[in-house]
């Protein structure tokens, strides 16, 4: 290191000096520097609904410009209660229980830094997304990483272990972050696994802090159960969810937190000297979108069913171990039959000599070992994007 470098690091909190810049985000940028096709960050490539852009349009042209109530504007509250009333039953107060935030990251750090003191352990599943372990260390808590164990068959499912799970907990336990439908793998928690959540949660006085951000993108019959809804923990889990998947406009960073009112007042605390509020017309937008019928997400799902089935099987056949999602439009990947490179040289290949562009798979593992051999990628792209993607790939394996 450089004596310019260690000065600059010196300047910095020991909280941030050792992070590094999100993988996620950086394969994007090299994916344009190359020319790549960009199956590394998880935006869609095609449009959003027509109805939510003239939404948004004409909530300028009203000159809804400017600040909206802090903690949301009245309609997008409301109508966010009203869908988690109509989907799942929860008997939620708009007025009291909701929280508007610049997209479903924000409201993640926002409820983290309401609930956890120096010294709290937040437990994370890993693979994870790659915010929570920096979220939890900003907060001054501590991750206690527990394993979801890859499938033998690449059509089975990712799996927990109750044993470990439970020796996660201890007095120190703050909270637990699921992330359901999850991101990296796929796996969508089942009912018996959210029970043992909820056990743990009760027994050790913990809260839930559920990512469900991509609740409406399923397979294979696999139904997402919200864990606010069990017996006993609408009063000690914090709901984050968002505009930017379900609606596909991801830039539009509109997201939420749900929780009782009294850690929603913590948390409207946080988000207003965090970032005061979302953008006014796009929430006025996001209150329309909340009412767009059933049949709006029966044929989002429908898409994504046929999107991930395509890449799924481009993937094999290329010689890549493909692991099945359940949920959310992630594919896990074993590239050990086509290179013996870990998964940093593996993805910096495959970008700049095969044009295409992954994730790394230690990005999602506290233990960079644990994903060496692995890379995600993305299939919220259009049909071509995927075929010219394939095509790369095919290269691979000659």
């Amino acid at each position: 290191m450089s004596n310019a470098s260690a000065a600059a690091k010196s300047l910095l909190s020991h909280r941030v000096a050792h992070f590094t810049e999100s993988v996620i985000r950086e394969m994007t940028r090299q994916a344009m520097q190359f020319g790549a096709v960009n199956l590394a960050q998880g935006f869609p490539d095609f449009p959003a609904p027509d109805s939510i852009k003239q939404a948004a349009a004409a909530a300028i042209a009203a000159d809804i410009n400017q600040y909206a109530i802090t903690w949301g504007a009245r309609g997008l509250r409301h109508a966010i209660a009203a869908k988690a009333r109509e989907w799942h039953g929860l008997n939620i107060d708009g007025e009291t229980e909701i929280t508007v935030c610049c997209g479903s990251t924000e409201a993640m750090i926002s409820a983290l830094m309401a609930v956890t003191n120096p010294g709290d352990e937040i437990v994370l599943f890993e693979p994870f997304y790659e915010n929570y372990g920096p979220d939890a260390i900003l907060c001054g808590a501590i991750p206690r990483f527990v394993k979801l164990h890859a499938p033998a068959n690449p059509d089975g499912d990712w799996a927990l272990d109750p044993g470990e799970l439970r020796a996660a907990f201890n007095s120190k336990t703050k909270a637990i972050i699921v992330n359901t439908p999850n991101n990296p793998t796929g796996k969508v928690f089942n009912r018996g696994e959210l029970e043992l959540i909820r056990e743990l949660c009760l027994e050790f006085g913990a809260l839930a802090i559920t990512d469900e951000i991509y609740e409406h993108i399923l397979y294979d019959g696999a139904a997402h159960i919200p864990l606010a809804t069990l017996p006993d923990m609408s009063e000690r889990t914090i709901t984050i969810s968002g505009m930017s998947k379900t609606y596909s406009v991801t830039g539009w960073r509109v997201g939420w937190a749900i929780a009782p009112p009294a850690v929603t007042g913590g948390i409207r605390k946080v988000h207003d000297f965090l970032t005061v509020g979302a953008a006014a017309p796009l929430q006025e937008a996001g209150a329309l979108a909340l009412q767009l019928p059933r049949g709006y997400y029966e044929e989002l799902a429908a898409g994504y069913l046929h999107r991930r089935d395509r890449l799924l099987q481009g993937l094999r056949k290329a010689g890549f171990t493909a692991f099945r999602p359940r949920g959310a439009y992630y594919i896990m990947a074993g590239f050990s039959a086509l290179s013996a490179a870990d998964d940093v040289s593996f993805a910096a290949t495959l970008v700049r000599e095969i044009g295409v562009a992954t994730v790394p798979g230690s990005s999602f593992f506290s233990n960079p070992k644990e994903g060496a051999a692995l890379v995600r990628f993305a299939f919220c792209k259009r049909d071509a994007t995927l075929d010219a993607a394939l095509a790369r790939l095919r290269k691979l394996n000659g």
